[in-house]
């Protein structure tokens, strides 16, 4: 299924890539006590930015590796939507 050059599988991987670091950085965070602090202080950027260039690891395996530039093409639109979204709520 993954080995596919298309679009909309691009666009699965570049959301769910994010979704599923932002929930593991929360989980290591948990036991120390930070959580509440990253999640509801002026600084909840750390977890969003760390999440959204995780991106970065499934593109250039994408594109370097497997040679498929629609796939990588648009998880790297999905990148830029989220860095941009990113931008507009907390700058």
């Amino acid at each position: 299924m993954l080995n596919k050059d298309n679009w909309v599988l691009g666009m699965i991987i570049g959301i769910l890539v994010p979704c599923v670091v932002y929930g593991l950085v929360l989980l290591i965070m948990m036991p120390y006590g930070h959580v509440e602090n990253l999640v509801y202080q002026p600084r909840p950027k750390i977890p969003f930015l760390v999440a959204i260039f995780s991106n970065l690891f499934p593109f250039r395996y994408y594109m370097v590796n497997k040679k498929f530039d629609k796939t990588g093409r648009s998880i790297l639109l999905i990148t830029f939507g989220m860095a941009m979204l990113f931008f507009v709520v907390f700058l």
